[in-house]
């Protein structure tokens, strides 16, 4: 599954919620439960589901445990879990309190966290994610990738100075790559597999091998100048891949790029 700093931290953070929440079930969904999971730069992201609400003072002890753990183990800064209750589970509109990016938060269980969730989610504790979660069906699966791209990604692509962070290239290309090969056919892949769509689908290859490097190499520190390079290089791209994978499908369901009317490239100078 992962290596042995990992597997502890699991343990460690399995048994200190346990001991302060009424916890029915831990899954684990993302790399970490799709096997590719890099140690020190993948995020854990998790699910603890509650038999009930928490409490404002459980919430605080929340905060705590999951401040302390990421003062002590490096590891933990990465981790993230949302805590729903098994009675919420029945609505991916609801909100539920999450700890993330080293805060406490509400957020929803995604459509895509769900079937992630259904395919391939790790048991770290209690019951199987089939015996609390309903099912995603592939129109709402597909209706929440195209409304995640128009609502979020698109205007995002409006602000050029974000696009000079690694975690906005990379989060945009991968987005995109694996939003594609689902609205296909239903299918998750993995970042890794993400990568040779974007190569397949025409993107910079210069910004794939950037996050390929970053991901699973040695990357050299980036200069000004490349990181200035690198997003006209992705916004060149992204901008018409978003619009033409957003558009409705033609009538044979068709939303991938053909080589008659391949998605832009850019001039080739994916948490």
């Amino acid at each position: 599954m992962t290596d042995e700093a990992t597997s502890q931290l699991l343990d460690r953070f399995v048994s200190v919620v346990r001991s302060i929440l009424p916890l029915v079930s831990v899954w684990a969904h993302g790399s970490l439960a799709g096997g590719d999971y890099q140690p020190g730069r993948s995020d854990l992201d998790l699910i603890a589901v509650l038999n009930r609400p928490c409490t404002a003072l459980e919430e605080q002890r929340l905060r705590e445990v999951h401040e302390s753990l990421g003062s002590s183990i490096p590891l933990a800064s990465k981790l993230h879990c949302s805590y729903p209750t098994a009675t919420e589970l029945d609505g991916p509109e609801r909100s539920h309190v999450t700890w993330a990016h080293e805060e406490l938060m509400r957020r929803a269980v995604t459509p895509v966290t769900r079937r992630e969730l259904h395919d391939f989610g790790l048991v770290l504790y209690g019951q199987a994610p089939a015996a609390l979660l309903p099912p995603v069906t592939d129109g709402q699966l597909a209706d929440f990738i195209i409304n995640d791209l128009e609502s979020f990604w698109r205007p995002s692509l409006e602000h050029p100075e974000r696009w000079t962070r690694d975690i906005w290239v990379d989060l945009g290309l991968l987005t995109l790559a694996r939003a594609t090969l689902t609205l296909q056919d239903g299918k998750l892949i993995t970042k890794a597999e993400a990568l040779d769509v974007l190569t397949e689908m025409g993107a910079p290859p210069e910004v794939v091998d950037d996050i390929r490097q970053r991901r699973y190499g040695d990357p050299s520190p980036a200069t000004e100048q490349w990181t200035a390079r690198r997003a006209e290089l992705t916004l060149t791209f992204l901008k018409p891949a978003i619009e033409q994978i957003t558009t409705p499908a033609s009538p044979d369901g068709t939303r991938w790029p053909t080589t008659d009317n391949p998605a832009p490239a850019g001039d080739h100078a994916r948490s």
